[in-house]
């Protein structure tokens, strides 16, 4: 018999797969369409009778990945203007079991729920109630507006967590124990959430896969990109004017302004869009976000949380290696690029070049802007937290794909196959070839599983000897593992 549930909006049937439960496109806030366009996230209006929940629901208007990132990254789109729907695996219905919600990627501009590997199943067998959520993105989330609520992906991802605590109890979750989980801008949300005065008490613990704290705009920064985007339209960048623009059409304009920016940025114009690359992404307007996590936490904020962050060792040849920029780069060129990201002194470069073996300018260059991007931000987050004695723990993910004749290596998002313990589904093929080792999935996933239930995933936490547990052939805690790459950053990132 299919399972059906009370929400505080009505009653949802969902199907019944093996021993789980399954609940899909549950509205947790109205569509944002119509008035509601550039708004704050409301309530989502009640219903009569039983709704189904059997489908995923509709995702975020967006583009697709360009060529050949599209053949590697699954990206379904679906229809419909109920985009603000999250789904529930939970294994029963009358416990009082952890929570785990997953905020998805895709640089806050691509993504969704309903990405295959992202299935809860696996956490659910584990005695994991597990949660997935849709939220804005592109324009419709991010773009900084002076007669709209900023940062508006965060405000959907803070309405989702807050329905979670109203309902998760009647899937049989325990609102007490909710940890949140993202991966690359889905952990730049977890971190920003960290820092949020409104999504403060939603969760006890938090996992940051490939993001950290320093990857938002400034207010300046991003009201540049919204007059931009109005300047493409040919409208003034106002919640007025942006609602009147067809959902697909400013899709279309946005992915225009991103070509733009991307292909020629000055740093003198764009700011910090010149290095992290994100066009739109959250902005520290000093409401919704008051400042830079990275700063917040710092401070204090989120000291309360238990944090799970780390990296991939080869997290940049995703957006290198299939465009064959690796190869491309030059001694001169990567050089001028490791300079534009802060290492400005010739023996810097140097120094990475030794790490890996004579490694070509290419592969330098990539191991650098890994650090600038993802390890030294998660680290940096570590130390903050650790001089308030607050308790966090660090990874880094080692497999190598053999994917691009292997030149992938241990790539951007080849983790989540991994953690989600999802090797079986034909999509994980795509960046983790067609043997990927299961036992090392069953290692990761149990590494999560008790994080979420304990609060520790089976190391020490990051302190004194700065200790990561690194995932490859074979799992083992290192400490301060490359210490004289991560001193060059000192007082640059």
């Amino acid at each position: 018999m299919d399972p059906v549930v009370d929400t505080t909006s009505g009653r949802v049937r969902g199907t019944t797969v093996g021993s789980t439960a399954v609940f899909k496109g549950i509205p947790y806030a109205a569509a944002p369409f119509g008035d509601l366009r550039f708004a704050a996230p409301a309530p989502a209006p009640a219903w009569e009778g039983v709704r189904p929940a059997t489908e995923f629901g509709p995702t975020a208007p967006k583009a697709p990945y360009v060529p050949p990132l599209d053949r590697l990254l699954h990206e379904p789109s679906i229809p419909g203007e109920e985009i603000l729907n999250l789904n529930v695996w939970t294994p029963d219905l009358s416990a009082s079991l952890p929570v785990l919600v997953w905020i998805h990627g895709g640089a806050f501009e691509h993504g969704s729920s309903a990405v295959a590997l992202y299935d809860g199943a696996s956490f659910a067998r584990d005695g994991v109630v597990f949660v997935s959520v849709n939220y804005r993105l592109g324009a419709e989330g991010f773009a900084l507006l002076d007669d709209a609520p900023a940062d508006r992906g965060l405000l959907d991802q803070v309405a989702a967590l807050e329905w979670i605590r109203d309902n998760i109890a009647a899937f049989g979750g325990n609102s007490d124990l909710v940890t949140i989980a993202g991966e690359s801008a889905g952990a730049m949300s977890v971190v920003s959430l960290m820092a949020m005065p409104r999504a403060r008490g939603l969760f006890r613990r938090a996992i940051a896969q490939s993001g950290a704290g320093h990857s938002v705009m400034t207010a300046a920064t991003a009201r540049k990109v919204a007059a931009a985007l109005g300047e493409t339209l040919g409208v003034a960048p106002t919640r007025t004017a942006f609602a009147d623009i067809d959902p697909k059409e400013l899709v279309d304009a946005q992915e225009l302004l991103i070509a733009r920016i991307r292909s020629g940025s000055d740093a003198s114009v764009w700011g910090e869009i010149t290095t992290d690359a994100m066009v739109f992404e959250p902005s520290a307007d000093g409401n919704v976000l008051p400042a830079r996590p990275i700063d917040l936490l710092g401070q204090g904020a989120g000291s309360d949380v238990d944090l799970l962050i780390g990296y991939n060792r080869d997290e940049m040849t995703l957006f290198f290696v299939p465009f064959g920029i690796d190869r491309a780069l030059d001694d001169d060129a990567a050089r001028r690029l490791a300079a534009a990201y802060g290492l400005t002194d010739p023996a810097a470069f140097d120094a990475y070049r030794r790490v890996g073996c004579d490694a070509s300018p290419g592969q330098t260059a990539m191991h650098i802007l890994r650090d600038w991007m993802y390890r030294i931000p998660a680290v940096r987050l570590a130390e903050a937290r650790a001089a308030r004695a607050a308790e966090s723990y660090i990874y880094r993910f080692d497999w190598q794909s053999p994917v691009f004749d292997g030149r992938l290596g241990a790539t951007h998002a080849l983790d989540i196959g991994f953690v989600f313990d999802n090797l079986h589904l034909p999509q994980a093929a795509a960046l983790a070839g067609s043997e990927p080792p299961q036992e090392l999935a069953r290692h990761m996933h149990r590494a999560w599983v008790s994080f979420v239930t304990t609060g520790s995933p089976g190391w020490p936490s990051y302190g004194d000897k700065r200790a990561e547990m690194h995932f490859g052939n074979t799992c083992e805690t290192v400490d301060d593992d490359e210490a004289e790459l991560r001193r060059l950053w000192d007082g640059i990132r």
